[in-house]
């Protein structure tokens, strides 16, 4: 463990840097950020030295939208901040609740509170955005739920658009989906299992970029899922409005078919979608109309998942997976090393408004050592976790975080899952 107020440096490491690339070099950290990075860094007398042995020195990863606070899991998989969704008991939305959760991870992990968009998260009267933002919210979200009436979206939109915040949304029109837990089709008709159509995504999209439109604010969709959803999103993007969107790797790696032995770690919202849907999903990736890639960590323990699928609470734990689950798509050559750190770390952090999420003098020392390559078998019963609930249970993963600095001082993560 490094001595807190010491420098840092890290020598014999890959670097990978704000132009995209990889390079040997050192990098050097005092006072808490970043304060030199290259080939000719060298530890100055009573700095604490950390040998990288070839690893990767990369970003910490900025995980937006997760729905618990669990370090552990956190730092096994290398993320060094993260955004906190409103969906707690009780609700972000109130300014001591935000300020008191932005201080709940500090010293070895910060906290961004996302505001609850309205009351309760009732979807009808605003909350009282502008004091949360100075008690620390970085963000508006409108939770798990779509706001169905258009007319408080779109003062919302107005709002945080006066205020310079971006809202946060859950895109499915819930008037559709309703009590679903599965996508329309030939999968939940054999499964038995109430469903909704995915259009239902493309229809909240939809309205919800009209509305931003009308007020010049600022939206970004936490999981666009579905290749109609993407396709709006793109077509937003080319004719120039503030949109940018989300997804967490499910969406990416697994498609419906996923839920046909009824386990309900596949239970997620929204719902797992079909095989032309995951892959559309992947081809946005490719070409940069997804912005982030984010874990939606939302541990869940056997007295909300050892149920009937219909009746378990959706989500999964997903910091621990989030790294090596994206690496894949590096490995079949759909992003590179520098993309995938952009969806990780640096648009997140770009996002939330924290200078983060890159390996450049000036930026807050968060930084992970990464081997890309080390294999490791995901195991649910082992997870750092506080629930072990993924549906990714038993699969041969690789990328491993082998050290973690916050602030420039190292990080004694959970071994878990050797």
């Amino acid at each position: 463990m490094s001595r807190a107020n010491a420098p840092l440096t890290i020598t014999g490491g890959r670097l990978l840097l704000p132009d995209g690339s990889i390079r040997a070099g050192t990098i050097r950290c005092e006072g808490g950020f970043i304060a030199a990075a290259g080939e000719d860094v060298v530890p100055l007398g009573g700095d604490d030295v950390h040998d990288a042995k070839g690893g990767l020195v990369a970003p910490g990863l900025v995980d937006l939208g997760v729905f618990a606070i669990d370090k552990p899991a956190f730092h096994f998989g290398g993320i060094t901040r993260a955004g906190l969704m409103p969906d707690q008991n009780p609700p972000l939305d109130v300014p001591a609740r935000v300020r008191f959760a932005a201080q709940s991870g500090k010293p070895d992990f910060w906290v961004h509170p996302l505001a609850a968009a309205t009351q309760g998260l009732e979807g009808k009267a605003l909350a009282e955005i502008a004091m949360m933002r100075d008690a620390g919210a970085r963000a508006v979200c409108t939770g798990r739920r779509w706001i169905g009436d258009s007319g408080t979206m779109l003062r919302l939109l107005q709002y945080t658009g006066m205020l310079g915040m971006v809202v946060i949304a859950h895109a499915e029109d819930a008037g559709i989906v309703g009590n679903a837990v599965a996508t329309a089709g030939e999968m939940a008709t054999r499964l038995g299992l109430p469903s909704a159509p995915a259009q239902a995504e493309a229809i909240a999209i939809a309205r919800d970029i009209a509305l931003a439109d009308m007020a010049n604010a600022a939206i970004h969709f936490r999981n666009v899922t579905t290749a109609a959803g993407l396709d709006l999103v793109r077509a937003a993007k080319a004719r120039g409005a503030r949109v940018t969107a989300g997804v967490s790797p499910a969406y990416f790696m697994l498609s419906n078919l996923a839920t046909g032995a009824f386990r309900t770690f596949t239970h997620l919202s929204p719902a797992l979608r079909c095989e032309a849907d995951r892959q559309a999903v992947i081809a946005a990736i490719a070409d940069g109309t997804i912005d982030i890639v984010a874990s939606g960590h939302d541990p869940r323990g056997p007295e909300d998942k050892r149920l009937p699928f219909a009746d378990s609470a959706p989500g999964m734990a997903g910091a621990e997976t989030l790294l090596p689950l994206t690496l894949s798509l590096v490995r079949d050559g759909v992003i590179d090393m520098a993309r995938a750190f952009d969806l990780l770390s640096a648009n997140p952090a770009r996002l939330l408004g924290v200078d983060a999420g890159r390996v450049a003098p000036g930026a807050e020392a968060d930084i992970a050592v990464i081997d890309p390559d080390r294999p490791w078998i995901v195991n649910s019963d082992k997870m750092a976790a506080s629930a072990g609930n993924t549906p990714f249970d038993r699969q041969p993963v690789q990328g491993r975080v082998l050290a973690l600095f916050k602030g420039g001082v190292a990080v004694r993560a959970k071994k878990a899952m050797a």
